[in-house]
């Protein structure tokens, strides 16, 4: 655009309102220039909005967003945003267009969650069940499939964590504001809100939908809280998980029932329902109920139509993990709604027991959902092999190899977790439609050529994300600091360094992923981090459930260690971690530390979104690891087995864990051959990007659920 040729104010008005509205469709958080243009336009409000776009624009004018794009550079990236956007939503010519028409014309996949991770504006998530629903119902908009999320909005989230001065969790739960998230009202063409309700005990609950626009895609939340409401119900689901055992049933009450009764007022008929873990599974009662009630089908017929129209995923591998109701808890929750179909609440209770008839048996969410279902699976080989163990005694005549669950191995969705340096650096290699060829493992294949990406390339990548990373962690224990009016002649500059090997891990802290094992041995740990010659650093984050003692006790071990004056500024526990803490982990880190008890990690997808940055994996040969390990593209800790005892376990994987660190990462790292870069350790990095990326992404994770469990209604897999 020449000087000559000027914006008019009434242009850029015109302009600002478009952006105003990409920024209700979270396709923005996945798309590096909208993403950097929506970060440029106020960077401070930005970062202290937790890139809230819309919390931003609340503090930004209408009149201030026009001027800004009266600069022509800024509104040359506003119309190349605009464009990208007006192409990615009318595209016709998508993978399900052309591999998954049957779904296009029978009406779309509904995905029933109790936690989207979506971003971290968005707080309704707490682990990797959430983030696994957020990165497939992304991937699901990118390939075109028909796809609508259902979940509850709680208002309050998951909670903010702080540690305190003891090094103990605490846990805040501040109120979400409807009006600063990207959230639309669910609305009839009146304009008012479509309001639907359930029975739970003796009491009507009410509730309407928000809606979260995800590219082509989009998610409702139910929300309880109405004015006719009693307080109790408005505010049962206002916390992730909160609450004791009656809120749960509630929860899931309105989840699942509630869930098809939103879907049907807003005229939606789904070809397929998919439980994402068992807290959805009320679902097949409700649809039941309409068969049996409204279309009068008997309970054979009913039972089979519901079947043939439901798959299920358990990521589960524990059995106190799967939520269980006694008889009485059913019968009080669930009478009213019972007797519309069912002489009485005792008549659901078989379908939720193992053995029906033994009347002792609690109900199980997830004894349900398989018993509802045509199609089960797990979330990694092992973890299917573990369900088909767990669950055998729902299938008394079948050997255990032949109980129907199968596995799907979880992925990442690549664009949403890439760092914008990180999308810069893959543009510039492999070209900007690099994200439409995820699944592709030949277009991959080229990076383990050390003339198309050579270690001079990957070793200044690695240097800008460990230095992002870094930055990123003082300028959060800056804030930490100086809320708790600490030592204030604590400098932070020195923290971490950005020449030293930095080893990641970040995720729930649920007992069984034994966050303090590399402290096992507090001496050789020590040891490992403070050599002068090959300097060694870790960086800690997540959160403990509430009611998790033994996680909170892990967290002020760790934040213990990294108090100690000989490890301060190598050590560094994390406060409140979320997306955006995870996103700039996963790429600033060098190593990707997984060491779970294993067989509990159903499958862990956090390590998948290290290879895109150049970073490495060291595990335990659980979940995902398993099948993706080949030798070179990454550590094991330990091999293919396990002691049965736990204490020999933890003990045996310690010991291996500092070998592998101190024989073959470390080494490998500081061994720089004549040219000052670490050569073996790139060709391991480039051999990771090829075998890894193409493989443990949610496109190729998606492709695989429509092909096997999403078309093709009519053929039961049971």
């Amino acid at each position: 655009m020449s000087h000559h040729s000027t914006i008019t104010f009434a242009e850029a008005t015109d302009i600002a309102r478009e952006i105003k509205n990409i920024a209700y469709n979270l396709w923005w958080t996945w798309h590096v220039d909208a993403r950097d243009l929506f970060r440029d336009l106020s960077p401070q409000t930005y970062f202290r909005c937790n890139h809230n776009v819309i919390a931003m624009f609340d503090e930004i004018s209408d009149q201030e967003l026009a001027a800004r794009l009266l600069d022509p550079k800024q509104m040359s990236r506003a119309q190349n945003v605009i464009n990208q956007y007006n192409q990615y939503m009318s595209e016709n010519n998508t993978w399900a267009s052309k591999h998954a028409g049957e779904i296009i014309r029978s009406g779309p996949v509904a995905y029933f969650s109790a936690e989207f991770g979506l971003h971290e504006s968005l707080p309704i998530y707490s682990g990797g069940l959430g983030i696994l629903a957020g990165d497939h119902t992304k991937s699901a908009s990118d390939l075109g499939v028909p796809f609508i999320g259902v979940s509850l909005y709680y208002r309050q989230g998951y909670f903010e964590q702080r540690i305190g001065p003891d090094g103990w969790q605490q846990e805040e739960f501040p109120n979400t504001d409807p009006k600063k998230l990207p959230l639309e009202l669910v609305a009839n063409k009146a304009g008012d809100p479509i309001v639907a309700s359930v029975k739970i005990g003796h009491s009507d609950i009410y509730f309407h939908a928000w809606r979260i626009n995800l590219g082509r895609v989009s998610l409702i939340l139910l929300d309880t809280n109405r004015e006719e409401n009693e307080l109790h119900y408005r505010e049962m689901i206002s916390q992730v998980y909160g609450g004791d055992i009656t809120t749960r049933i509630s929860q899931e009450i309105v989840l699942g029932i509630g869930g098809v009764r939103m879907l049907r007022a807003m005229g939606i008929t789904p070809s397929v329902y998919h439980l994402n873990e068992g807290h959805s599974a009320f679902l097949t009662l409700e649809l039941l109920r309409e068969l049996v009630r409204e279309k009068g089908k008997t309970t054979a017929e009913a039972i089979r139509w519901v079947r043939q129209h439901t798959v299920f995923t358990t990521h589960t591998p524990v059995p106190a993990g799967h939520d269980r109701f006694s008889e009485d808890l059913i019968r009080f929750t669930l009478q009213k709604f019972c007797t519309e179909c069912w002489d009485d609440a005792s008549d659901i209770m078989p379908l939720g027991r193992v053995d029906a008839n033994d009347k002792e048996e609690p109900f199980c969410m997830t004894v349900l959902a398989l018993k509802m279902s045509r199609a089960a699976n797990g979330v990694s080989e092992l973890h299917g092999r573990v369900s088909r163990e767990m669950w055998k005694d729902l299938y008394p005549n079948k050997s255990v190899d032949k109980v129907p669950i199968g596995f799907i191995t979880n992925g990442v969705h690549v664009p949403g977790w890439t760092s914008s340096r990180a999308f810069r650096f893959w543009h510039n290699i492999l070209g900007e439609d690099w994200p439409d060829h995820l699944d592709d493992p030949e277009f991959w294949q080229r990076i383990e050529d050390p003339e198309f990406i050579s270690d001079e390339e990957l070793w200044a990548l690695r240097y800008v994300l460990r230095r992002e990373l870094i930055e990123f962690v003082r300028t959060r224990l800056r804030q930490q600091s100086a809320r708790y009016g600490n030592n204030p002649g604590i400098t932070f500059d020195r923290i971490l360094s950005t020449d030293a090997l930095t080893i990641g891990f970040a995720r729930r802290f649920a007992a069984y992923k034994r966050a303090p094992l590399f402290f096992s041995d507090p001496q050789r740990a020590k040891r490992i981090l403070l050599n002068p010659e090959r300097p060694v650093q870790i960086i800690y984050a997540g959160k403990s459930h509430p009611r998790d003692d033994q996680g909170k006790k892990f967290i002020q071990q760790l934040v213990g260690f990294a108090r100690e004056p000989e490890l301060f500024g190598k050590v560094v526990f994390l406060e409140n971690y979320d997306i955006n803490a995870g996103r700039l982990l996963v790429s600033g880190s060098d190593v990707w530390l997984n060491n779970p008890r294993r067989p509990l990690e159903a499958s862990g997808t956090s390590g998948q979104k290290t290879a895109i940055h150049g970073g490495l994996n060291v595990s335990i040969m659980d979940g995902w690891w398993r099948e993706a390990y080949d030798g070179g593209n990454g550590w094991a800790i330990g091999d293919d087995s396990h002691p049965d005892s736990i204490e020999e376990q933890d003990k045996q994987d310690a010991e291996n864990l500092y070998d592998v660190l101190e024989n073959q990462v470390i080494p490998e790292f500081y061994d720089r051959e004549g040219n000052g870069l670490p050569r073996k350790w790139f060709d391991r990095v480039r051999h990771a990007m090829a075998t890894l990326i193409p493989q443990y992404n949610t496109d190729r994770m998606v492709e695989e659920y429509v092909r096997r469990y999403y078309i093709n209604n009519k053929s039961s897999a049971k």
